[in-house]
């Protein structure tokens, strides 16, 4: 049998209508910014395959220091026991996150990176005897498939059977000068019952790349820390590069309480979460009274491989060489968005960093469910590119590694679609 015919046999895909869907494509290895399929085709990885893959793929530096962990610790309990690339791991990050952030939990993805930071800080009133207990989140935000995660996300199709079994959130949307006023007045409304607000700081990934500014968010976020409103910055897409700094945070002025990292955390090589917070936080944990304990942990926390991997994806990443393929990304796709702008099937062009997006102009509208969605994606990988589109918004999310020629190439296929669809 063949693999597409063995998967068949014995898989369940994610995110896929498995009765309708087109048979998944065999990859056999992959290097760099490419992938293979089973015939040694090549395919341009126009998305970081979901996010994640920074560096590129197989990178020889993640892969030889990985190599050299496994032969020295593949895995220990975490309870109870501790490893060096955990501990450097988490100095590492501390030191270029912002200066408030001052402790590290391990998990595993970036849903329960999200879930770590709520019970937190239900747990943090919890174990202060207030009696805050409502939680604050974007419209259209996405925070993950788990269930708090699904809760704090926005309502839609996904969550739809799961809906009278999420808890209750207070939605808002995402600022802007002339909402600003109102949604501050919302917020000091609930103030009193608010354990925390979670949010995806400038991009909202899953709702189609929307964007909003730093200066509307600075300000929101100075609100809630004014009504004690404990802030979850969710930086499990954003993080490490994405948005042209290192992380989100590095555009904004105020502080979160607690942030949360994955996808791009390892350089796309293996599972790892991670949430940070400050000494406020942790303190409210420490007493003689062992229930006010944060009762979390998963089998694999703070995994020594995975924990290795971040590691030399973090070095890479601070590289002045990386900085500066960032630097000419974020270049290359204003320059593209600028070229594109008034084309008659766009009706919209979006970018943050290294983060662009084009909205589609359909007689339907904006949908997720598009029929263009099917037909981009076909389209492209045709073409040899990976696209995973958001309904009718297509982006381009590559590893920071991408050739000129290959973005070149991206944006000729872009042009050719608008002209064809």
């Amino acid at each position: 049998m063949t693999l597409t015919e063995r998967d068949g046999n014995s898989i369940w895909h994610p995110y896929t209508q498995q009765l309708k869907s087109s048979a998944p494509i065999p990859i056999i290895r992959a290097g760099g910014c490419y992938l293979y399929d089973e015939n040694e085709r090549r395919i341009i990885d126009a998305v970081s395959s979901w996010w994640v893959t920074l560096h590129g793929h197989s990178h020889p530096y993640i892969v030889e220091r990985v190599s050299a962990q496994l032969k020295k610790l593949d895995q220990v309990i975490f309870a109870g026991f501790t490893h060096e690339p955990a501990i450097e791991l988490a100095e590492n990050l501390l030191a270029i996150l912002p200066n408030n952030q001052q402790k590290v939990f391990y998990s595993d993805n970036g849903s329960t990176a999200v879930e770590v930071a709520l019970k937190m800080c239900l747990q943090y009133w919890f174990n202060k005897g207030v009696p805050r207990k409502k939680v604050l989140a974007f419209r259209n935000g996405y925070h993950g498939d788990t269930f708090g995660a699904m809760s704090v996300s926005g309502r839609s199709a996904w969550t739809a059977p799961f809906d009278s079994l999420l808890f209750e959130v207070i939605f808002i949307d995402t600022p802007n000068p002339e909402n600003l006023p109102a949604l501050k007045t919302l917020i000091s409304s609930h103030a009193t019952d608010l354990a925390c607000f979670v949010y995806e700081p400038l991009v909202q990934g899953s709702a189609g790349m929307l964007m909003y500014g730093a200066a509307e968010l600075n300000e929101l976020l100075e609100h809630c820390n004014q009504e004690a409103v404990l802030m979850i910055q969710d930086e499990v897409f954003t993080g490490f590069g994405r948005t042209g700094r290192n992380f989100a945070a590095d555009h904004l002025t105020v502080k979160p309480d607690l942030m949360c990292f994955s996808k791009g955390l390892t350089g796309g090589t293996m599972p790892l979460g991670v949430t940070t917070c400050t000494a406020k936080i942790y303190e409210a944990f420490l007493s003689d009274d062992k229930l006010k304990t944060l009762f979390h942990g998963h089998s694999f926390t703070a995994n020594p491989l995975s924990c290795t991997a971040a590691l030399a994806s973090l070095e890479l990443l601070l590289q002045e060489e990386t900085q500066e393929k960032i630097n000419r990304i974020c270049s290359r796709h204003q320059e593209f968005a600028a070229l594109i702008a008034t084309h008659p099937r766009v009706k919209d062009v979006r970018q943050t960093g290294t983060i662009l997006a084009i909205e589609w102009q359909t007689e339907s509208g904006t949908s997720y469910f598009s029929d263009l969605r099917n037909q981009l994606y076909d389209y492209f990988l045709e073409k040899g590119i990976l696209m995973r589109p958001l309904g009718n918004v297509i982006y381009i999310l590559p590893p920071y590694c991408i050739s000129d020629q290959d973005l070149a190439e991206i944006y000729a296929q872009i042009r050719a679609a608008l002209e064809i669809f």
